[in-house]
């Protein structure tokens, strides 16, 4: 395997890490309005508190090696998609003080749970918007910021806000009970037909609006060869809104549902985005920025490749470990509202 199609590959892994650890933290942000008691949010915030710094690990990571292995890709990518970044990082920012404040207020603390909310719709729809402009075609970098909003940005900014909520629904489903429990798997279950209708219309749009992906799907032994995909997400949601049925099913007749596999919704709705995930590769490779640059164009000089290797080899490795002791540490259910675990 050459450098440039391993470093495509990482790349590809980073953002699908982050896109999987900081949606389910970003879905409990987009899910906080709905929850109305203190409590709850206190709950709410608690359950992601020892993860949700960790988990942005992920998107630095992928814009180390998004500069250091396709530095043309770099430019590009954040010249054209310079204001969605910034509100992105901005709505990240709110977050990170509202962690931070929150739970040392008094009188302000709605105005946290605001920015806590705000700060995580906008930095998930930000990310939606990003990827839809990517798909359709980045505009040229001395156009208006506002040639950005189409009806095809648009709405994948709203399916990708759909889909980190279900990923937060199911995390809360694991880790909470009672009340928050079956309000989270009751929203999950209406979430999980909105992210279906909303992946089977972007796959369609996409498809539809380029040839060459049409073709790629729909010629010759692709379809037969490309249909696991689809089937395996039709597959996962069905399980998904089944397992949330049940929860729901328990705790409506005053069980506990220790028989309901608690963490197989997450790992449905994780296994939904996958599929989307490698969709959406299959759809654009060899790109990194759709009729413009492929992985190969943008790749920095062998050397400069061989030189990043060892910091790769260490890091990666080091970063999977710390998360995965992480997780490990603060497995199970978050029972007390105010010290967490």
């Amino acid at each position: 395997m050459d450098l440039a199609l391993f470093y495509f590959l990482l790349l590809g892994f980073a953002i699908l890490m982050y896109v999987i650890l900081d949606g389910f933290d970003l879905g409990i942000g987009i899910l906080y309005p709905w929850f109305q008691e203190e409590q709850a949010k206190d709950h709410l915030m608690r359950s992601i508190s020892h993860v949700w710094d960790g988990n942005e690990t992920w998107l630095v990571f992928g814009g180390v090696i998004l500069f250091g292995a396709f530095p043309s890709a770099y430019a590009g990518l954040l010249s054209g998609l310079y204001l969605p970044i910034m509100l992105m990082l901005i709505g990240l920012i709110f977050r990170g003080v509202a962690f931070e404040y929150r739970f040392k207020s008094e009188t302000s603390k709605i105005w946290w749970n605001r920015a806590f909310a705000s700060g995580s719709m906008l930095a998930a729809f930000c990310q939606g918007l990003m990827l839809g402009a990517i798909i359709q075609g980045m505009p040229d970098t001395n156009s208006h910021s506002l040639v950005l909003l189409t009806p095809f940005t648009l709405f994948t900014g709203f399916a990708v806000v759909a889909g980190y909520a279900l990923l937060g629904c199911t995390y809360l489903v694991m880790k909470s009970r009672d009340n928050i429990q079956a309000q989270a798997a009751r929203y999950g279950q209406r979430l999980v037909f909105v992210v279906m209708i909303a992946m089977a219309i972007v796959s369609l749009w996409t498809v539809l609006q380029s040839p060459e992906i049409f073709d790629r799907w729909f010629s010759g032994w692709h379809p037969l060869a490309l249909a696991p995909l689809p089937l395996l997400a039709i597959f996962a949601a069905r399980l998904l809104w089944i397992d949330l049925a049940k929860v729901r099913a328990k705790l409506k007749a005053g069980h506990i549902p220790r028989s309901t596999h608690e963490d197989r919704p997450f790992w449905l709705a994780v296994s939904l985005f996958t599929m989307g995930f490698i969709g959406l590769l299959v759809s654009l490779f060899p790109a990194l920025i759709p009729g413009q640059l492929t992985y190969l164009q943008a790749a920095a000089p062998s050397a400069s490749l061989w030189f990043m290797l060892p910091g790769v080899a260490v890091f990666v490795p080091l970063i999977l470990a710390y998360t995965c002791w992480g997780y490990r540490i603060f497995a199970g259910k978050v029972e007390d509202f105010q010290e967490g675990y």
